[in-house]
């Protein structure tokens, strides 16, 4: 469990945290933020990426706004970390995806996993880059704007019912326009229901989730 740098194909270089199994990686894992930055709840999936074996690398997608940012999940973080995500670059996200996927690309076949902000860059990724073997995209807002775009991989969808950010017809848009991808509702969640430092955790939704998730990558990436 490491920082890194990693560098764009624009010359951006940005920051990462790897974690690396014990043993040889069966493949590797991009696990992209919320909005809260690369902090602990993102550092302690990468570590449990690596328990299962896989090498696992989040990039520091906010460090062309500002370097190193994290935050926790009070309302005032909550307020900071939303500033973000107006100032996002789209095309820029891509590139440091992309340098993560390059970087990981040394341990066999990649897959990706985002949360929140990190779900809707988890699944434009899996339409837009090549060298991705699967996605899971956990409550992303923004993917009922790319649903248009097809995947180029297996995709795994996952919502809470309760989340009021994310209502019935957003999610539904997604789930009519791409059939392709495997949708999962989880009745009794809300936002942020994989993150146990969020009030709104729901164990038996992320355990779920996460097995649904670790099957994915089984199957496609090693």
């Amino acid at each position: 469990m490491t920082a890194i740098t990693l560098t764009a194909k624009d010359g951006h270089q940005l920051g990462g945290y790897l974690a690396l199994p014990q043993g040889t990686p069966r493949g590797g894992i991009v696990v992209i933020q919320e909005i809260f930055g690369v902090n602990v709840h993102i550092r302690d999936m990468c570590d449990r990426f690596a328990a299962a074996g896989y090498a696992a690398l989040a990039p520091a997608l906010f460090d062309r706004i500002e370097r190193d940012f994290e935050c926790g999940y009070e309302p005032d973080d909550i307020a900071m970390a939303r500033a973000f995500i107006p100032k996002l670059d789209w095309d820029a996200v891509m590139l440091d995806t992309e340098a993560a996927r390059a970087e990981l690309s040394q341990y066999g076949k990649v897959g990706i996993v985002g949360y929140c902000l990190g779900g809707s860059v988890a699944f434009l990724a899996a339409a837009e880059m090549d060298g991705i073997a699967a996605a899971s995209c956990y409550y992303g807002g923004k993917i009922k704007d790319f649903a248009d775009k097809k995947p180029h991989c297996p995709v795994q969808l996952h919502y809470g019912a309760l989340d009021k950010g994310i209502p019935p017809e957003n999610y539904e848009a997604v789930r009519a326009a791409r059939p392709d991808c495997e949708f999962h509702l989880y009745e009794d969640a809300d936002h942020g229901f994989n993150c146990d430092r969020r009030a709104s955790f729901h164990p038996e939704a992320a355990a779920m989730a996460q097995k649904r998730t670790e099957e994915l990558f089984a199957k496609t990436v090693g």
